[in-house]
């Protein structure tokens, strides 16, 4: 097994040496952050049982660009469907309808199998074939 562990000089050190994103991140200001730690910190919290009420303007921030963001694939999952986040004003798209609470849409469009349980509609079976 690899070690992975750093001498607290040698973090400091990438930490200056990286201290402003380049590339793809940077475009984003941070937002791709926002919504992979986002999405990660779910996937901790969802199956220990830790519920956390995200701030509806983040949450619509993070829907918006899983639908941008080419690593996330949500554009594809989505492609041919209307969102409708329950719990905030948000929707995008447009075909069969695909509703739930906007945490359950941004973790399903995230590809998360397990958050298609928490949505409904005509288009909830076409997004479950996607994932």
């Amino acid at each position: 097994m690899a070690e992975y562990w750093r001498d607290p000089s040698e973090l400091i050190e990438l930490f200056r040496t990286h201290q402003r994103p380049r590339g793809l991140p940077a475009a984003f200001g941070g937002l791709i952050a926002l919504v992979d730690g986002m999405i990660h910190q779910q996937d901790i919290r969802r199956p220990l049982g830790m519920p956390r009420d995200i701030p509806h303007e983040r949450l619509r921030t993070a829907l918006r660009l899983a639908l941008l963001a080419p690593p996330i694939r949500a554009f594809m999952r989505a492609r041919g469907l209307t969102l409708v986040a329950t719990d905030l004003d948000w929707s995008r798209g447009s075909g069969p309808e695909l509703r739930g609470p906007g945490e359950a849409l941004l973790m399903a469009l995230a590809g998360r199998g397990h958050a298609i349980e928490e949505l409904s509609g005509p288009g909830q079976a076409l997004l479950a074939e996607r994932l």
